[in-house]
């Protein structure tokens, strides 16, 4: 079927956020479009215009002219949107029992898409073409913190991630050790921008992280793009 749609689990009166599947000419009036599938999404009308795989785009009256899966997802009330802790979002230190306690990140309900199949040095841009594909779980949830939040130096993650900025801006640092003053690359994350991958591939189901964070320059809500083994 067409256009199947449905809400996210972290749809609320504050964020709209819709997972749109088997896309074909979907309007969207004002939103940011995340291509989450490993094939491109093409949007546009008298000028096509691609999507890469993982990447994500600000359409405006604009239109996806064709797509495997994508979120149109969108803050439509920011007054008040720091209130997500009394909308069933967890405190992220209520799950790592050593995470900062003055830290104020918080995280929404997750999303369990579906499973997509990609070479996972293909995602993390180590391989032009796919040479062995497989299985994954793709999961989505959304992230917030307040603006001049440090969301804790870390490198291990069992799966593989990227991120879409949804409000406000952001910044995925990468460190030589956890620490600060060690940073040595800064990615600057404007509303409807996706990074590309961090992690490298080491093996079957295997994959390093640099040091790196998120850090909330302003007050920011940010899409995690999950794949599970």
């Amino acid at each position: 079927m067409q256009n199947r749609t449905r809400d996210l689990a972290f749809a609320d009166d504050f964020i709209t956020a819709r997972l749109v599947e088997n896309v074909t000419d979907y309007a969207v009036s004002d939103a940011i479009v995340v291509n989450i599938s490993p094939s491109t999404m093409v949007t546009g009308d008298d000028h096509p215009a691609i999507v890469p795989a993982w990447k994500s785009i600000w359409l405006k009256g604009g239109r996806i002219r064709s797509a495997e899966r994508a979120v149109v997802i969108k803050v439509v009330k920011p007054t008040n949107l720091g209130g997500c802790m009394f909308r069933g979002w967890d405190w992220l230190g209520n799950r790592i029992r050593s995470f900062p306690r003055d830290t104020p990140l918080f995280i929404s309900a997750q999303d369990e898409i579906g499973r997509v199949t990609v070479d996972p040095r293909v995602f993390t841009n180590e391989l032009p073409a796919t040479q062995a594909a497989q299985d994954f779980t793709l999961k989505l949830n959304l992230w917030w913190s307040p603006g001049d939040t440090d969301c804790f130096i870390h490198n291990e993650h069992p799966f593989l991630e990227t991120h879409t900025q949804i409000h406000g801006i952001g910044r995925m640092q990468k460190f030589k050790e956890r620490d600060p003053s060690t940073i040595y690359e800064d990615v600057v994350m404007p509303i409807g921008y996706s990074h590309d991958p961090f992690c490298r591939v080491t093996g079957p189901n295997q994959w390093t992280y640099p040091w790196h964070r998120y850090y909330a320059e302003t007050d920011s809500v940010w899409l995690a793009i999950e794949l599970h083994p």
